[in-house]
């Protein structure tokens, strides 16, 4: 049987960091990689239920960061205007002190979706968001059930 947990072993996103291309990303107000799988309807006679067969998978990711550099224009701008396909590799960490331990995810092969070549809005503070998607993933650190 476990170990039930407590309250301060619930990890915080402030403990989060983001990695592109071995660059570590101060600036990371928030980080998502997903997957999401693909499947076909399978139907039987004599069965109500559908049933399903995974197809595939389609790695998704989401970075979103304060305005501090202009890190969309350095490492996109110029080389997908000359048709070149930008891939890059990203470490996100988590590693909240009071937790169990540490989990880290390394996505391999990922590419950019979009790149917003500015904006702003009187009074408010500038954010900069970077999607995209991925071919390949493994986990080096994952925190045990304890």
């Amino acid at each position: 049987m476990g170990q039930r947990p407590t309250a301060p072993r619930v990890m915080n996103g402030k403990w989060g960091m983001v990695y592109l291309d071995g660059e570590p990303v101060w600036e990371t107000d928030s980080y998502e990689a997903k997957l999401k799988i693909e499947r076909e309807d399978i139907d039987f006679v004599m069965q109500m239920a559908k049933d399903s067969k995974m197809t595939g998978l389609t790695g998704e990711w989401s970075l979103k960061i304060k305005k501090v550099f202009s890190r969309g224009a350095i490492l996109l701008a110029d080389k997908v205007k000359a048709g070149n396909d930008v891939r890059v590799q990203i470490i996100s960490k988590l590693a909240d002190p009071d937790a169990f331990g540490s989990e880290r995810l390394v996505v391999e092969n990922a590419w950019f979706n979009e790149l917003t070549l500015q904006k702003f809005e009187n009074s408010k503070m500038i954010d900069e968001e970077f999607s995209g998607g991925f071919t390949d993933f493994y986990f080096p650190d994952l925190v045990k059930v304890r």
